[in-house]
């Protein structure tokens, strides 16, 4: 029997956290230089946190947007400081957009990033230039649109993502920060990873990897 959507989201948040994990001393050295040092440990307690509120979840029963709301959950609950809303929000409008859905299909996955890019850009109220983990997510969520109005095999719609966020993550560097902590230092960000991006497209990957 084939894995169910609900399981499928379930394993992508496991390999989220793994990704995270993997990386989160690399992240917390990237905030040093710009912003409080954290972002790695911060990253790494949202995501075992929703990771301990999906383990309490009945996966044969439950619905993909239910996964989703139970993610958010468990991240706001963990991370207080400005990344646990905009995680959390972008992660209720994925379970919105999810709601009444069964199937993980290439379109669900499309509004899934979209829903979730515009989620975090609403509630941050920032863009793509602003040097932030949204010069990942909102590429990402375009690349998703463009693969599956092109007819886009599952292969090629998430290497398209993958390429969009990957890019989004290097272009930071190019960028002065405007918004979040790193805008206290202005034009020293420039030549820096955004470390919200950077996280973002492990994430990205980890989605890729998953689904």
């Amino acid at each position: 029997m084939s894995e169910s959507a609900a399981r499928a989201l379930a394993r992508m948040f496991g390999r989220m956290a793994e990704a995270i994990e993997a990386e989160k001393d690399h992240l917390s050295e990237l905030d040093g230089a710009i912003g409080d040092g954290d972002h790695g440990i911060t990253m790494s307690l949202g995501f075992k946190a929703v990771n301990k509120a999906l383990a309490a979840l009945d996966l044969d029963t439950a619905s993909p947007s239910e996964v989703m709301q139970t993610a958010a959950t468990g991240f706001l609950d963990a991370v207080g400081a400005s990344t646990g809303p905009l995680y959390a929000t972008g992660l209720r409008r994925a379970a919105q957009a999810l709601a009444g859905r069964k199937e993980l299909d290439l379109a669900a996955c499309r509004d899934m990033l979209a829903a979730f890019s515009e989620g975090i850009r609403d509630r941050g109220k920032a863009q793509r230039g602003d040097k932030t983990m949204l010069d990942v997510w909102l590429p990402a969520a375009e690349a998703a649109a463009t693969a599956v109005a092109d007819g886009r095999s599952k292969q090629d719609f998430w290497k398209a993502v993958t390429i969009a966020a990957d890019n989004g993550a290097a272009a930071t560097a190019t960028m002065v920060a405007t918004k979040g902590r790193a805008a206290r230092v202005r034009e020293r960000s420039l030549g820096h990873l955004d470390p919200g991006a950077a996280s973002a497209a492990a994430l990205v990957r980890a989605m890729a990897e998953t689904l």
